[in-house]
């Protein structure tokens, strides 16, 4: 399947989520209005049998479903950034679409940064891959960029069909701070993994969430419960901390009790925190320090997760059909779950290890 076609289905698809999204939003709390776009996927036309026009659908990104008058035809650039303490402040987290935090060796967590609504100039710190992120990333069928990793991970991810930009094999785009000390000084330049792109990605991404018209007319704030914050322990070296703030209508994120903030002191916030319960097993590779490395089961698996977005949860179920799958939403009736319009980030809590709490 070429490029130009698998962007033209995905193009319809999106249309077509867009388009149910529409039923049952139109009650509850008042949602915020967003800027009305002067381009459209289909023009409102007669039919020929003279039926009633086509409703308009409004032009979205796909991996925030934000109104737009025009999406890059740029697939999604992945990035693996790290979140040891000698890697915070982090630089280009802000700007991106969605990002999963992952649990690895020894407690750590790490991130998949999704870009490409925005690109920034420069991410860092970008470090090594890890198992689990083929599955994270392979539904997008674009690009993954790290610094190096185990030649199992690095297999795995390009069998799923993803293509990978590396640092250790001497791609363009990284550069060393020499304000940090390694390994936590590699910056990636993201325009120039944009430029790397083969033609066998596809441009624009997929979608891979459903999202609401409008902000405030996504399931949570429609269906859930108040809810001021979240509390994830995602294992004994990292809590993650989520704390609704009306003013920006986000919820801003927190180390433990440590305001998270990127390099140029703006703090990281999401318009929809999506927490996961997985099954996590330590694989038979380890680290270089001796310690085993862990994967979080997601292709072919289900779980329970909480939806949280404009001071709301919800409880939903999550399912992931196979590796070239996104995870699917549903609440426990088997209703599809929409997001509200914004950046994502999603928590992958060890199922049995991790637990999280809603307040």
């Amino acid at each position: 399947m070429t490029t130009r076609w698998r962007t033209a289905v995905r193009a319809t698809g999106t249309a077509m989520v867009l388009a149910a999204g529409l039923t049952g939003c139109d009650g509850g709390r008042p949602a915020e209005a967003l800027a009305t776009p002067t381009t459209t996927v289909a023009a409102s036309v007669e039919s020929d049998r003279g039926g009633p026009p086509e409703p308009d659908v409004p032009l979205v990104w796909p991996l925030t479903g934000v109104r737009t008058e025009d999406v890059a035809d740029r697939p999604a650039v992945s990035i693996k950034i790290e979140n040891a303490t000698a890697a915070r402040p982090q630089s280009g987290l802000v700007e991106a679409d969605i990002v999963w935090e992952e649990v690895v060796e020894g407690g750590i967590t790490r991130f998949v940064a999704t870009y490409h609504s925005n690109i920034p100039d420069a991410v860092e710190p970008v470090r090594s891959i890890r198992p689990m992120d083929a599955a994270i990333v392979a539904p997008l069928d674009g690009i993954l960029v790290f610094s190096g990793g185990q030649g199992p991970f690095i297999a795995a991810a390009q069998r799923a069909g993803t293509q990978t930009v590396i640092m250790d094999k001497g791609a363009p785009g990284f550069r060393r701070d020499p304000g940090r000390a390694a390994p936590h000084n590699v910056i990636g330049h993201v325009p120039t993994f944009v430029e790397q792109a083969d033609g066998e990605r596809t441009s624009p991404p997929p979608a891979q969430f459903e999202y609401a018209r409008k902000v405030g007319q996504g399931s949570a704030p429609q269906d859930g419960q108040a809810a001021r914050s979240v509390d994830v322990r995602l294992s004994t070296l990292q809590r993650t901390v989520w704390t609704w703030d009306q003013e920006n209508r986000k919820y801003l994120r927190s180390e433990g009790s440590a305001r998270s903030v990127a390099a140029d002191g703006r703090r990281h916030a999401a318009r929809n925190v999506l927490v996961l319960s997985t099954e996590v097993f330590n694989t038979k590779w380890r680290d270089p320090a001796g310690a085993p490395v862990p994967e979080h089961r997601l292709a072919g698996r289900s779980g329970k997760g909480t939806l949280l977005s404009m001071g709301h949860s919800l409880s939903v179920q999550w399912s992931k059909k196979d590796l070239s799958s996104p995870i699917v939403l549903r609440t426990a009736d088997g209703k599809d779950v929409l997001l509200d319009p914004g950046n994502t980030w999603i928590e992958l809590v060890p199922k049995g290890k991790g637990s999280w709490q809603v307040e």
